[in-house]
């Protein structure tokens, strides 16, 4: 499936938006607030169950109040609730009002800022902080916090909804983003990171012992057809987009082992997805099943082990460390590193005394 408008979270890199068409007649104005398009591998499904698979909290009643309003369309008709979705259908809710537009409340939010200047600054985020504003998100985000910090610059100020952000990294990942302070650095760094000549390098702790020192994952990635919130790899290359991700063993642990990823495309979910694809889901990544014991015994001294370090670390295990581009201005090659955050740091420690203590046995 593709989506025509931008999601506003859990994604590793920005698409460019699709402006909504709007009807402008002037006496029944609608607006397009959702628009799916079906995948070629959709199976033939009710538009109501369709979309309450894809409009986050959206009821099913509330779906069936909108279809019996006329604001359901399939192919820009009015449809019924029962209406069988098919590959290549344009499913779009247009109501008479707009949709919210998002308004970027400053907050005087923490930010762990490791360089700036007059065209961008490189932030270290933590885990747990939404980079942008969206559903059930309008507030405590970076973008709140920037918008705080940003404050006197009268461009970050604009009506843009994602101010000066080229790339973006999911909630509960933490690690380094470059941020625009001008129109002019945000393109220049925008199409850097279109071009992929940008470097990112990732660390994330996974389930099982890698075999291989390092390697290439390719497969073409896309939202799950069987469950809307995840993603998954397509054989078929009709689906989904090209991706990517080059690995290299750090260190085993027994069960779990420390990679680093190179990132040659920014799909959504990308290092999740393609590391559970080849049987490595990130450790504690709750949406990939990683936050299962997927490695090890069964006795219950080892499963009270690996609960205690999903506490010590409560999200999946995975940070952005270095990133690396050209200044946009300067165009002088710059590159960031940042270390490991605490949570991740005090797994790996407890990992590496497990295993310690398992040979000395």
């Amino acid at each position: 499936m593709n989506i025509e408008k931008p999601e506003f979270e859990d994604t590793e890199d920005l698409d460019e938006p699709i402006e909504n068409e709007e009807d402008t007649g002037p006496e029944h104005e609608r607006y397009e607030h959702y628009r799916f398009v079906a995948d070629a591998g959709q199976n033939l499904l009710r538009v109501d169950k369709f979309l309450v698979n894809r409009i986050e909290n959206a009821s099913r009643n509330k779906i069936q109040d909108a279809a019996a309003a006329g604001s359901i369309m399939a192919n820009g008709k009015p449809v019924k609730t029962s209406y069988k979705v098919k590959p290549g259908d344009i499913i779009t809710i247009e109501m008479t009002w707009p949709p919210r537009e998002i308004e970027i409340i400053a907050e005087d939010i923490p930010l762990n800022i490791v360089y700036e200047d007059d065209a961008l600054l490189v932030v270290n985020k933590q885990p747990g902080i939404v980079v942008h504003p969206g559903f059930g998100n309008y507030t405590g985000t970076l973008v709140n916090a920037l918008a705080w910090h940003l404050k006197d610059n009268p461009w970050f100020q604009s009506k843009d909804p994602r101010p000066g952000l080229v790339h973006r990294i999911d909630k509960d990942t933490s690690g380094l983003l470059v941020i625009a302070k001008t129109e002019e650095a945000k393109t220049m760094l925008a199409r850097q990171f279109f071009n992929k000549t940008t470097e990112r390098t990732y660390q994330a702790i996974v389930w099982g012992t890698m075999k291989e020192d390092e390697g290439t994952i390719t497969g073409n990635i896309g939202r799950s057809i069987r469950d809307r919130k995840q993603m998954t790899v397509f054989t078929d290359e009709s689906m989904g987009k090209p991706a990517v991700t080059r690995y290299k063993v750090l260190e085993r642990m027994g069960y779990v082992t420390l990679v680093q990823c190179n990132l040659e495309t920014g799909r959504t979910h990308q290092i999740r997805v393609h590391l559970k694809h080849i049987g490595h889901t990130l450790f504690n990544d709750e949406r990939y099943g990683g936050d299962q014991i997927l490695k090890g015994t069964t006795f219950t001294k080892y499963k009270q082990f690996v609960k205690n370090c999903f506490t010590l670390l409560p999200r999946q295990a995975l940070h952005a460390k270095t990133l690396g581009f050209e200044h946009p201005v300067t165009g002088e090659y710059m590159r960031f590193d940042s270390e490991l955050p605490d949570d991740m740091e005090q797994a790996i420690e407890k990992w590496r005394h497990y295993i310690a203590g398992r040979e000395e046995e």
